[in-house]
C-alpha cells in the first residue's frame, strides 16, 4: 500500500523574522493526517526568488503533494504566484472568472476595486483556479507528473475554509490515500528509556504496518501507535489488541489511553469519586491551580487555593506553626505536611495538596539545592509526601513540580 506524502511550504519574511507564528502548518498536518496523507516536511522560506524556486524543486522530488501558503497578495513583495508561473513555465493572464469574483467581493463590501487589487485576478494559465469564498486571493492547483502543487492564502481562516471545502476533497479523490489510525497511551512518572526497556520485546513484535513513537514531555511520555491500512475498523481492532498486550507491562504508569492531559485525568477521577480539592502552593506560584482550572467543569471538584509564598504568610494566613518553620524551614517534609493538612481544613475539602521548594536560580543552600521540591497529598485517611530533585531552570521546575503533584493526587486517591 503506497503512502501518500505531502510537504508544506510557508512563504514570507514575517515568519522567519518571528513576527507571526506559523499556525497554518500545524492545522494542515492534522487535517491531512485525518484523511491518510502523511506530512514528511515543513519548510518556511523568505521572500527571495532563488530560495522559493529551490524549495519548489526540492519539495517536488520528495512529495506527492506540495501545499503552499502565503505570498498571494497584490503587492511587489508577494512572489508566490509569479514564481509558480515561472516554475511551471507558463504565462500570467487575467482570469475572467477570478476578476468577476473579485469585483463581486469588493462591491458587496462597498469598496472600490483598484488596479492593484485587480492583480489578484492575474493567474498562471497552467493552473486551475480554486475559489476563495471569504477572501480576495484565489487558490491555484497545478498538476505535473502525477504530483500536485496547491497554493493557498496565508490568512488562516481563508486557508482553512479553502482547504476543508475544496482542497482535501480533491486530494482524496485523486490519490485515494490509505487509512491512518493513531492510538495514544499517556504515561507519567517514568522516563522514556525505562519504558523502552520494559516494552522492548512487545515493540519488536509489532507488525510492519504499525509503528510506535515515543513523545516525551515534562514529567510525561506519550506513546503513539500509528497504523496504516485499508479498513479503519480492522486497523482499530488490531491496535486495541496490541494495546491490551502492552498494558500489563506499564499499567502503573499509564493514566490515560486517549490524548487526555494529567489535569483532565485527575479531574475525571475526582468527579467520579465525588471528592473536592484545595491547594496550597508556594514554589509553584499558582501553576497547579492554573492547570486544574484549565479543565472545563473543574468547579465541580476544585474549591480554591492559597499561594503562601512568604514565611509570614505561611504562618499568619495559612497557619503553619512557627516552630515548624523555624526548626525545619519552608522546604521540608514537616512543613509540607502542615500545608496540605491545613489547607484541607481551611477550605473544608476532601483533599488538600501542597508544594514548597527552591525553584531557583537563587535561594539555595548546600542542604537544599535549586530544584529541591516537597509535595504533599492529604485526605482523612492518610497523608503522602514526596521529595523531588529537579533541574536548575526555574520555569521547568515549576512545571515539573506541578505535574508531579497532579500525579501524586492520581496515585493517592482512594481506589
Amino acid at each position: 500500500m503506497k503512502l501518500i506524502l505531502a510537504e508544506l511550504l510557508t512563504i514570507g519574511d514575517e515568519i522567519l523574522y518571528g513576527q507571526i507564528v506559523d499556525t497554518n502548518s500545524q492545522w494542515m498536518s492534522v487535517e491531512l493526517d485525518k484523511v491518510g496523507i502523511k506530512v514528511i516536511r515543513k519548510t518556511s522560506v523568505g521572500d527571495v526568488e532563488e530560495e522559493i524556486l529551490t524549495a519548489f524543486a526540492e519539495a517536488e522530488k520528495r512529495a506527492d503533494i506540495i501545499l503552499i501558503t502565503g505570498g498571494l497578495g497584490p503587492t511587489s513583495d508577494d512572489l508566490t504566484k509569479p514564481l509558480l508561473a515561472k516554475y511551471f513555465n507558463c504565462e500570467m493572464k487575467l482570469h475572467a472568472e477570478a476578476l468577476e469574483e473579485l469585483s463581486t467581493f469588493f462591491k458587496s463590501r462597498g469598496r472600490e476595486l483598484t488596479e492593484t487589487n485587480k492583480q489578484q485576478a492575474m493567474l498562471p494559465v497552467c493552473c486551475t483556479k480554486i475559489t476563495n469564498v471569504i477572501g480576495t486571493a484565489p487558490g491555484m492547483w497545478f498538476e505535473r507528473n502525477g504530483k500536485i502543487f496547491m497554493s493557498m492564502p496565508g490568512v488562516p481562516h481563508e486557508m482553512k475554509r479553502m482547504m476543508a471545502e475544496q482542497v482535501v476533497p480533491r486530494l482524496k479523490e485523486k490519490f485515494k490515500p490509505p487509512v491512518i489510525v493513531h492510538k495514544i497511551i499517556r504515561t507519567i512518572g517514568i522516563g522514556e528509556s525505562i519504558i523502552a526497556d520494559k516494552i522492548s520485546a512487545w515493540e519488536k513484535a509489532l507488525p510492519s504496518h504499525i509503528k510506535l513513537a515515543y513523545l516525551p514531555g515534562i514529567g510525561e511520555v506519550k506513546l503513539r501507535l500509528t497504523g496504516m491500512g485499508k479498513e479503519e475498523n480492522v486497523l482499530k481492532k488490531e491496535i486495541e489488541s496490541l494495546t491490551e498486550k502492552l498494558s500489563p507491562l506499564i499499567s502503573e504508569y499509564v493514566y490515560s489511553y486517549s490524548d487526555e492531559s494529567i489535569q483532565e485525568a485527575v479531574g475525571r477521577m475526582l468527579r467520579e469519586l465525588k471528592l473536592s480539592l484545595s491547594i496550597a502552593e508556594s514554589c509553584t506560584g499558582g501553576y497547579v491551580s492554573h492547570l486544574i482550572t484549565s479543565v472545563p467543569g473543574s468547579s465541580n471538584y476544585f474549591l480554591g487555593s492559597m499561594i503562601p509564598y512568604d514565611y509570614q504568610i505561611k504562618m499568619r494566613q495559612l497557619g503553619v506553626k512557627p516552630e515548624v518553620l523555624e526548626q525545619y524551614g519552608a522546604v521540608s517534609e514537616p512543613t509540607i505536611i502542615e500545608m496540605a493538612n491545613i489547607v484541607r481544613a481551611k477550605f473544608n475539602t476532601d483533599i488538600g495538596v501542597a508544594t514548597s521548594g527552591i525553584a531557583g536560580p537563587g535561594g539555595a543552600t548546600p542542604e537544599k539545592p535549586v530544584g529541591m521540591v516537597w509535595i504533599a497529598y492529604s485526605d482523612k485517611h492518610h497523608t503522602v509526601t514526596k521529595k523531588l530533585q529537579l533541574s536548575t531552570d526555574r520555569m521547568l521546575n515549576i512545571k515539573a513540580a506541578s505535574i508531579a503533584l497532579l500525579n501524586l493526587i492520581r496515585l493517592s486517591l482512594p481506589k
